[in-house]
């Protein structure tokens, strides 16, 4: 199907309100047909970014933009954007065929288009035979999929989705993230979803934007914001990750080097912008963490604390001999560790150890 996508730009928006800042100087281009992903944790500000773009907002600062023409002076009903919320807000007093009829109504479509539209798009979202039900007959899931039949049953510009899986349980979600990632490939259609779901936003999203108290905290695919985070709080909300605090010794285009806590030298990931002696934070993540018998080089000593399996691995509660706790994830094939076993910890890989500047709460 040929991509219907249309091109979305805010350019330096902001939303201030009576006593805070809801978002603050948002800047974030959307291609044609992309799928980008709002994350971050609640009140971040990306639920006001999107009733923003939906035009249920006016932005006091900024602009937003379609295909590079400006609809900030334009109703949200007339900036041809499709919504689909957290509770799929469907009429309980109209059928499934009539909820999805309704915007088609509303839009002044020709009476003898509309049977056939609503038809088409009920097979769409294999919901042909729920047409006459009321949507308290339906499941969650049924009623996300009328929801989502309604929305692009118009053909929108742009599709914004609301934390639209947030209502359903863990195998219902499953399925229906693959299914509006399907939807949303088959008609090309440029797609802003909000969510405080990482694995969501990771596994859906062609870009991920990260926000954090209004603002903008990377925006990059989903491998990059995982594997090369940006800021300390991206490498924090994205993913488990150990924090482990040390002096930055030296550091280069190439690596670094950081004294621990218990005297280790530790090699990392190039420290740029900070300058040498300071306090950083190094983040390794769990799977990221090597278990060895003997002490090499720079591994730290420590002893296994607890023993969590999880299916095809297994997680382990490490404290090295500084008091510190080190999280870490194996295979379940590989030698498994008992709680009470003295072990030695390093990394798989330095380009693996992220440095930020160390940051004290007052």
């Amino acid at each position: 199907m040929t991509s219907r996508g249309h091109r979305v730009d805010i350019e330096s928006v902001s939303q201030r309100f009576a006593d805070y800042v809801a978002v603050s100087d948002v800047s974030l281009s959307i291609g044609d047909g992309e799928f980008v992903a709002l994350l971050g944790p609640s009140g971040c500000g990306k639920s006001t970014l999107l009733r923003i773009i939906a035009g249920f907002i006016h932005q006091t600062q900024g602009r937003v933009l379609f295909d590079g023409e400006a609809v900030d002076h334009l109703q949200a009903s007339q900036r041809g954007v499709g919504i689909v919320f957290q509770n799929y807000a469907l009429f309980p007093h109209m059928t499934v065929r009539q909820n999805v009829a309704y915007g088609l109504q509303a839009r002044k479509w020709a009476r003898d288009a509309i049977a056939p539209r609503v038809e088409a798009m009920l097979a769409r979202v294999h919901m042909s035979a729920f047409g006459e039900r009321y949507p308290r007959q339906l499941s969650g899931g049924q009623q996300q999929r009328v929801a989502l039949a309604r929305c692009l049953a118009t053909e929108p510009k742009v599709l914004l989705l609301d934390e639209p899986f947030a209502a359903l349980d863990k195998n219902l979600r499953f399925d229906m993230q693959i299914e509006v990632k399907r939807l949303q490939r088959d008609y090309g259609i440029t797609t802003v979803m909000v969510t405080h779901d990482q694995e969501e936003a990771l596994s859906m999203a062609d870009r991920v934007a990260v926000m954090s108290r209004g603002r903008l905290e990377q925006v990059a695919p989903p491998m990059d914001i995982y594997d090369h985070p940006a800021s300390l709080f991206v490498n924090q909300f994205v993913g488990s990750t150990n924090l482990i605090e040390g002096e930055l010794l030296a550091s280069d285009s190439w690596g670094s080097k950081v004294r621990l806590g218990d005297g280790t030298i530790m090699s990392a990931a190039s420290a740029k912008g900070l300058a040498n002696g300071v306090r950083v934070v190094v983040v390794l993540r769990p799977e990221h963490v090597a278990l060895v018998d003997e002490s090499s080089g720079e591994a730290r000593a420590g002893r296994i604390k607890s023993v969590l399996p999880l299916g095809a691995q297994v997680a382990y509660d490490i404290e090295t001999s500084d008091g510190a706790s080190i999280k870490a994830i194996a295979a379940r094939g590989v030698q498994l560790r008992r709680p009470g076993e003295p072990v030695h910890l390093t990394s798989i890989s330095s380009a693996n150890c992220h440095v930020f500047a160390a940051v004290h709460s007052s």
